[in-house]
């Protein structure tokens, strides 16, 4: 663009002083023409540099996946490829023989049910033991209601062998009316014998069905969530296998290009964090362009920008400015016991980088990881000389269809 403004230029200065001679050509003039391209471009270039910064320094990164197997077994299936075909997210990458899996499932879901069994049994067997508390505890009343009712009987018959007895001894009474009240007192003393008897028996029975019921109970008091804690554990154990199931089918995260893939049907992958089958490369990706640290005092998120690829010469790919990321390397102390050195060995203030957003229209242009290209950024300010700078930002774009080499 430099060359053009000069050349054009210097059209204008022989049409005037050599073809028409309307000004002298004198070494006034030859200074002054001299001069004037001289501040003119160096003005140019400096308003350039402020206003419309431009970057040589493009980037286009894009993150990557590598993929790792979440259960060991047999490869079955393996529907991708390598190269430039995407793989939409959700799309299935590789196949695990799932029989193992399989079968420790139903294992586990016979496991679980007849743990289920034997909570309902002990459901039952509790509802058993209660029965036995409470008829045990009938058993109990009815036994103490009897001794109670013996005891008033046995008190009253001891009374008559008092009375009976005085009235004996004062030749009132009759003597066979007083051995039959002796006789009621011991039958009365007897059925009190048997009355305790049976309230001991109900009492040693309301403590053995006592312990039984505790002993139900301790076996259905632990509980996860409201649910007893061998069915809670083998459910557990049930989830986590039908989960290891599903993950012998192992799935694309995001819609990326599959690249280094080394996985084929028959190979043999485990759960190894750091053996990955293949990895992937994000299909959108990001673009950055490195400015030196003066260039970016204008810069605004949302001034307009344009970059060009080597990898599509002659295109231009509108943008906007997303984000200036003000940190570098050079900025960061790492923790060490250390003193920070300066001065000697300092290197030269590093750039920061500048994130541009791509406009929609050109969101669909394949942009390979790793592509670089050239930039600018058009500020608020100077909008005149904008035009400068994209055609300048053009004529590069095209220059890049040129291969020079011989080999």
């Amino acid at each position: 663009m430099e060359a053009l403004l000069l050349a054009i230029y210097s059209f204008f200065v022989w049409l005037i002083f050599i073809k028409l001679k309307w000004l002298p050509w004198n070494t006034k003039t030859q200074v002054i023409v001299v001069i004037i391209p001289i501040v003119g471009m160096a003005a140019l270039i400096l308003l350039l540099n402020i206003f419309a910064p431009s970057s040589s320094d493009v980037r286009v990164f894009k993150y990557t996946v590598p993929i790792v197997s979440q259960v060991k077994g047999r490869v079955i299936e393996v529907p991708v490829e390598e190269g430039n075909r995407l793989v939409k997210k959700g799309d299935v990458l590789f196949k695990i023989d799932p029989t193992p899996y399989q079968l420790a499932v139903r294992q586990l879901e016979a496991q679980l049910a007849s743990s289920r069994a034997s909570q309902k049994e002990l459901e039952e067997s509790l509802k058993g033991a209660k029965g036995k508390v409470a008829e045990a505890r009938g058993a109990i009343s009815q036994a103490t209601a009897k001794i109670s009712e013996v005891s008033a009987r046995f008190e009253l018959a001891r009374k008559r062998v008092e009375q009976n007895r005085e009235l004996v001894g004062t030749g009132a009474g009759n003597k066979f009316d007083l051995e039959q009240a002796e006789t009621n007192v011991k039958e009365q003393e007897g059925q009190i014998d048997g009355a305790r008897s049976v309230e001991a028996q109900a009492r040693a029975a309301e403590v053995q069905a006592l312990a039984g019921e505790q002993q139900i109970l301790q076996k259905l008091g632990a509980k996860v969530n409201g649910e007893f804690a061998q069915v809670a554990q083998i459910r557990a154990q049930l989830e986590n296998a039908r989960w290891d199931l599903d993950q012998t089918v192992t799935r694309s995260p995001c819609d990326c290009y599959v690249i280094n893939l080394q996985l084929r049907p028959g190979a043999f992958v485990a759960a190894f964090p750091i053996a990955a089958v293949m990895t992937l490369v994000e299909a959108q990706g990001q673009v950055v362009a490195l400015y030196h640290q003066n260039e970016l005092h204008q810069v605004k998120p949302g001034n307009e920008a344009e970059f060009s690829l080597y990898t599509h010469p002659g295109r231009v790919i509108k943008a906007k400015v997303d984000s200036v990321i003000w940190a570098q390397g050079q900025g960061q102390l790492p923790q060490s016991g250390t003193i920070p050195m300066t001065g000697v060995l300092t290197q030269r203030p590093g750039r920061f980088a500048v994130k541009f957003d791509i406009a929609d229209k050109d969101k669909e242009v394949f942009m390979a990881a790793g592509a670089a290209g050239d930039a600018a950024i058009y500020t608020e300010h100077l909008e005149m000389i904008h035009i400068i700078r994209k055609v300048i930002l053009r004529v590069g774009a095209y220059t890049s269809y040129l291969i020079l080499k011989l080999h």
